[in-house]
Formats: structure tokens, C-alpha cells, sequence
């Protein structure tokens, strides 16, 4: 490596690289220099809680070369989000670290970058905890890395404490690099969002007794002020309002990937230039997003959470929360991303009445009831060998993505094991932690009840959140709308609110059809053979979207009668459907409910006469099984509707079947199993195209596919 300047004056050269980093008039911090001080001269395990923009990027940058000066191995970095991978290598080339990923994204590059590493021409690797639990890289890889690292960084470090607001089961994997490290070899763990109680966590699994240094976490550039906005119209308008009066670009950030979506549409219809950005966004286009954004050459970004941590934009100049994230911690992280390099950023809490209601969903998930595992387990021990995922939802009703935290968990706990054939029981007993889950669950409702206070407080905004992070010194910020008596503007214009309201109404939602049987079914088994396929469908409303959803949740709660306005709502969807043929009749699903089948029928005998479509009621209940939304995959939901239908064509009229498509309607689906199986009895009765009709979208059902963007979604709708 080529030296900046040749010196055995370890403060010296700590800052000449700092200068190369950050420009000639940087000065390190005294954390940053005591930090890499013990890295370097001493090779501890340092803990290093600091605010965001602090420069904590700076003291693994100036450790590594330091270290790689002295002959030692490459830095082996664990971090949690390819953008922070990104930003990280970008700024490591500044001061001559040699930097390189391995990640999902590039598997190809993992021979050729492993070969470099060996060879001595990386002095950073970035992984992400995921690779920490993928066997090829365990056995492949992280063997030769553990031999010859020079430090060890773990970024986000909170994510390693289950009492974190972003706990990951994935940096559980740590512990075991951690251990087999060689006598004497650094390690740094980093993070802004550590209360006392994560501090004391993380530094225990640091061990070795490391070296703490916590900092005040007040951020002189932010602005924050809090606004209550319940319907999600109200919040559509604001933004339009008042977004082109914010100088400079920023975030707005959404709890799900459907909201993400809808905001970013509703902007640039205003009239804003928008990008959306999750989990579900492809790599090649997060790329080009964040540069974008980085660029300014989009005004705002709408993301979720998948944009948080570790993006860097110096000026970013407004962090906007369309919903309220579930803890002051996970708050305080968000606006972080503002105001870094810039006098003053703007910083605007929104919250909405279905913020409590996404915040139990994510609790849910958190960690997996004993019977589940109990179950899971049970599985695996009756196998003959290793299971794949699939196999084991056949017989354990779990969704995809809880299956896969589950296994994470026991995984890094020891008690099964992933191996290129699937899952296996390891043998080692489970106990389940009653105790540390009731203290955990404890803790989380506490930080959703401060959430909640945030909203209403008098305080100080920025002492609020520095005193729930136990920051020391908690003062008045004398910036924030509370400390200046100045409450954000809620003013918009009556016509604004009427077009986010009308814009909310007029989102079409597609049904895309079922194409194979799930994995673990007797018969049918395979491919849906294209002439017994649905065709694809509609959705009204998803729940909580704003639009037709409360007028629709009313209606099925019982507390109206089927109005005008939904069924004028439910002909315009079909008006504006792109159908191939025109449907001819009219069928529904039967339902349990005498009431929702008194509803069904009325909706479709009234979409029948606007349309001048007879209604024909040629599908048949004959086996009740079990509530779809209560069964969470395919395997289960499609097994639970085999068989409980059947089609009587006795009491048509005239001709059967009918020629012509047929508009099939239900009130609720949480799978697609059901269109999917009714549709498949029509066609193969020989009825014409099957065109699925439903809505809304129900929360409780819903993976975290749609809310954070991991995973696939599983989509409750009704009518």
C-alpha cells in the first residue's frame, strides 16, 4: 500500500488520513483518535455509540490502513444494507483502502474477490451478516478470512442485541467469529442507536471487557417538529403542499412497501419528481436511486426502512415520516440520515390512525411461538434427512418468512443446521426463554407507548429522544417546534385533499393468477394447466389504503348497508379493467356468513344491472374447512379448499354453461387458493375465462413482504 506520508507518529498519521477522508481541515474527535488508538496500538474491542455523522466510518477507514501498515491482515467489515456497502467502499478509496463486497447481489464476484483477499490485495472486506449464514460462504470463505483478518468491524452493532429496535438473527453469527479469533486481533463494533440497555448487551458478546466510548447524541442541524395527520388523504395533500416549499431533496419514509408505492405515485403526479425505494426494488434500481438521490436529481425519495441505516447524503435536507416508526430508537436512526453537512434540516413526524396496528404486526413476527417450534422440530426429527423449506411448510402452517426466522434462530442457536439439501435437527435440545421474550415484549410496548407520547408531548423533541436513548445529558435543543412555539403548518388547500382522496380511489390493484400447486400436495400437483388458470383480476381496495378501504371495512364490519358509492366504486375498477373479452354472467363464491352471502348477492345482482349481466349461482359449499386467514401457506390454504366446492349448472335457464367470461366475486381471499380452486372447477366444467374480483388487502394477514420487503407477500383482501 502506498503510504500518504511516512511517519512513526501515531496522532500524526492519524491526522494526515483523517484529512485525505473528510478534507484538509478535518481534525479527529477525541473518541475517534482514543478508538483507533486501542485498535491499532493496542488491539482491543471497542464499542463506539456516537450519533449519526459523527465519523465513526472514519475510525475503521484510519484503523485499517494503519493496521495494514503495520503488516497486518484485511479488515473484515459486517454490514447490514448494500447501500451502506456502497457508500463505504466509495469512501475508502479516499484515503487508498482497498475495498471489496461479498453479497448477494454478487455471487459471481465471490471466486475472484476471495482470490484477492488470499493474495493480499484487499485491505476491507464487506459482507453482509446474511452470508454469515449461508453454508458455501461458511465453509468456502469465512475459514480463510477468520485465519487472516486484521480487525473485525461489526456496523450497526445494536442489530446483534435482541433488545435492539432492528435485532437480526443473522449477527448472532458473530459470537462464533468473535471466538475463533486469533490472541490480540481488533475488533470494533459501531452503532448510533444504542439505549444503556443495548450499550451493556453488546459489549458483553464484544467480551474481553472492551473499551466503551458514548458520545451526546444531539444533532444541532435537525429541526424537528411532529404533526398528527389520522387519514392517509390528509398526509397525501401535506406532502404535496408543503414539500416543493423545502429546499434542497430528502426521504420520506413509509412502514410498508404498498404505502411506499403510493406515495411515490401520488408525488409525481403532483407534480414532484419521486422515486420509490424497498426491499422489493431491484438492485440495479436502488443503485440508481440512491445516486439520484444523491445527485439531487430527484427531490424526494419514498422508502422504507430498507434505506435507513448507513445511507449517506451529507446535504440531505428533510427526513419526512409519513408513518411513525414503532420506538424513539428506530425514530432517532431515521432522521439521522438528515443534516450531516448542512446548517439545517428539516425533520416532520406524521402518524396515522394504522400505525399501531403495523407496529403489532412486526411485534407478532419478532419471535416464534413454543408450539410452532415445537412443531417445526417434530418435522425434522421424523424425516429421513434434511428437509427443504418447502417440505416443512407442507406440514407446519407457517409462512415463508416466518419459517425462514424461525430456522435463523435456532440456527445460530445450534439446534438445527442448513445444509445444501435443507434443514436438519441437530439433536440439541430447545429451551424456550419464556422469561428474556416476556422482558423483550415488555420493553418493545414500552418504546411503542414513548413513540406515542413523542406525539403529544410538551418537552423538547430532540431531549425527548436523547433522554429514551439514556443519553446523559438530555437539554433543550431550542430548535425543535415545542422549544420555538412554532407547530408545523397542517394547512391544505380543500382541493388538494379531495384529488389524494379521489387519487387514493382511482389505484387500480391487480390479481396476478396462480400459475403452479404448491409443493407438498398429494394431487394436484405441478403446473395449473393454462386453460384451468384464472385470468388476472381486481382488487377495490386494499385495507388501510386510504381510498375505498374504510368505506369497505364499514360495510363488513356491518355498520352500513351496501351503499351506492361502493358499488359505483366497484363498476369504475371494472370499467377501467383491460380485459380481453367483456365478461357475460356473473358468479360468487359461497361464504360461510348468511350476512356476507346476503351482501355478495346484493353486489352482484346490482353490478349485474349496471352491466346488464345475469347472475347465476352455479358454485356450491359442500365442505366447510378451515378459515383461510387463519392458515399462512400455500400448502395449507390450497389443501383447505380442494374439494369444498362444486359447480351445479341445474338452475340456469337456458343454456350451460353460459358462453362467454364469467366476473367470479368474493369477499375475502388471503391466498388466492380459492379463486384459484373455483376458477380451476368452472373452466374444467366448461365455463369460459374466469375473471377474479376482490378486496381489500387485510393487515393481519399480511407477510413482511409488503410491509418491510423481505420476503414474498401474502396478500388478505376483501370485499
Amino acid at each position: 500500500m502506498t503510504l500518504l506520508h511516512a511517519s512513526d507518529d501515531l496522532d500524526g498519521r492519524i491526522g494526515e488520513l483523517l484529512a485525505a477522508l473528510a478534507g484538509p481541515d478535518a481534525v479527529p474527535r477525541p473518541d475517534q483518535a482514543e478508538a483507533i488508538r486501542a485498535l491499532v496500538e493496542d488491539g482491543r474491542r471497542v464499542l463506539v455509540v456516537q450519533r449519526t455523522g459523527w465519523g465513526k466510518s472514519a475510525v475503521y477507514f484510519v484503523a485499517t490502513h494503519l493496521l495494514r501498515e503495520r503488516g497486518a491482515g484485511p479488515t473484515l467489515l459486517v454490514s447490514p444494507l448494500l447501500a451502506l456497502m456502497r457508500d463505504q467502499i466509495r469512501a475508502a478509496t479516499e484515503i487508498g483502502v482497498r475495498a471489496a463486497t461479498i453479497n448477494s447481489t454478487n455471487f459471481d464476484q465471490w471466486s475472484r474477490i476471495n482470490a484477492a483477499v488470499l493474495a493480499g490485495e484487499v485491505d476491507l472486506l464487506l459482507i453482509s451478516p446474511e452470508r454469515l449464514n449461508n453454508p458455501g460462504f461458511r465453509r468456502e470463505v469465512l475459514p480463510h478470512l477468520a485465519q487472516g483478518v486484521g480487525m473485525l468491524v461489526v456496523d450497526e452493532a445494536h442489530c446483534i442485541s435482541d433488545w435492539g429496535h432492528d435485532f437480526r438473527p443473522d449477527y448472532r453469527r458473530l459470537r462464533d467469529v468473535l471466538a475463533g479469533l486469533g490472541e490480540g486481533v481488533p475488533v470494533l463494533a459501531t452503532t448510533a442507536t444504542a439505549n444503556e440497555r443495548v450499550t451493556v448487551d453488546v459489549a458483553e458478546q464484544l467480551g474481553h471487557a472492551p473499551l466503551v466510548l458514548r458520545g451526546p447524541l444531539d444533532r444541532e442541524s435537525l429541526r424537528l417538529g411532529v404533526l398528527r395527520a389520522p387519514d392517509r388523504p390528509s398526509r397525501l395533500a401535506w406532502l404535496a403542499h408543503h414539500l416543493p416549499r423545502l429546499e434542497g431533496s430528502g426521504i420520506v419514509y413509509c412502514l410498508t412497501i404498498g404505502d411506499a408505492e403510493r406515495v411515490a405515485a401520488w408525488l409525481n403526479e403532483s407534480g414532484i419528481e419521486a422515486a420509490s425505494y424497498t426491499g422489493q426494488t431491484e438492485p440495479g434500481e436502488r443503485e440508481r436511486v440512491e445516486r439520484a438521490l444523491r445527485d439531487n436529481a430527484v427531490k424526494v425519495v419514498v422508502a422504507t426502512t430498507a434505506l435507513s441505516m448507513g445511507y449517506d447524503k451529507p446535504d440531505l435536507a428533510f427526513v419526512i415520516h409519513y408513518q411513525s416508526p414503532p420506538s424513539p430508537v428506530a425514530y432517532y436512526q431515521a432522521v439521522g440520515r438528515a443534516g450531516r453537512a448542512i446548517p439545517q434540516a428539516t425533520a416532520v413526524l406524521m402518524s396515522g390512525d394504522e400505525d399501531s396496528a403495523i407496529w403489532e404486526y412486526f411485534a407478532s413476527t419478532a419471535f416464534p411461538p413454543r408450539r410452532v417450534v415445537e412443531e417445526v422440530l417434530a418435522v425434522l426429527d421424523d424425516a429421513a434427512g434434511p428437509l427443504p423449506p418447502t417440505a416443512i411448510q407442507a406440514q407446519v402452517n407457517l409462512g415463508a418468512g416466518r419459517l425462514d426466522a424461525l430456522l435463523k434462530i435456532l440456527d445460530v442457536d445450534g439446534v438445527v443446521e442448513r445444509t445444501p439439501e435443507g434443514w436438519a435437527h441437530t439433536g440439541l435440545a430447545w429451551e424456550y426463554d419464556a422469561e428474556r421474550l416476556e422482558r423483550v415484549e415488555e420493553a418493545r410496548a414500552a418504546e411503542a407507548a414513548a413513540m406515542l407520547e413523542y406525539l403529544t408531548t410538551d418537552e423538547c423533541l430532540m431531549g425527548f429522544l436523547r433522554r429514551h436513548l439514556d443519553d446523559p445529558d438530555p437539554q433543550e435543543c431550542g430548535r425543535c417546534s415545542n422549544c420555538t412555539g412554532e407547530p408545523v403548518s397542517a394547512g391544505v388547500p380543500d382541493s388538494l385533499l379531495a384529488e389524494a382522496a379521489t387519487f387514493l380511489r382511482g389505484i387500480d390493484h391487480p390479481i396476478t393468477p396462480r400459475r403452479r400447486w404448491p409443493i407438498g400436495l398429494d394431487e394436484p400437483r405441478g403446473a395449473i394447466a393454462p386453460e384451468a388458470r384464472c385470468e388476472a383480476g381486481r382488487v377495490l381496495a386494499e385495507t388501510g389504503d386510504g381510498g375505498w378501504s374504510p368505506a369497505v371495512e364499514r360495510l363488513l364490519a356491518g355498520e352500513c348497508p351496501l351503499g351506492d358509492n361502493v358499488v359505483l366504486g366497484v363498476a369504475a375498477v371494472l370499467k377501467r379493467w383491460d380485459w380481453a373479452t367483456r365478461p357475460t354472467w356473473i358468479a360468487v363464491i359461497p361464504s360461510r356468513r348468511p350476512d356476507r352471502q346476503a351482501l355478495l348477492d346484493d353486489l352482484a345482482v346490482r353490478l349485474g344491472g349496471l352491466g346488464r349481466l345475469p347472475v347465476h349461482p352455479v358454485l356450491r359449499r359442500v365442505r366447510d374447512g378451515r378459515r383461510q386467514h387463519t392458515l399462512v401457506n400455500s400448502a395449507h390454504q390450497a389443501r383447505n379448499v380442494l374439494g369444498a366446492f362444486t359447480v351445479d349448472w341445474s338452475t340456469l335457464p337456458g343454456p350451460a354453461p353460459p358462453e362467454g367470461p364469467v366476473l367470479l366475486i368474493d369477499d375475502e381471499t388471503h391466498s388466492g387458493w380459492t379463486f384459484t380452486v373455483a376458477g380451476a372447477l368452472l373452466r374444467d366444467s366448461g365455463s369460459g375465462p374466469v375473471l377474479p374480483l376482490r378486496a381489500p388487502q387485510g393487515l393481519t394477514a399480511c407477510s413482511a413482504g409488503r410491509l418491510r420487503g423481505s420476503g414474498r407477500a401474502r396478500d388478505r383482501r376483501r370485499l
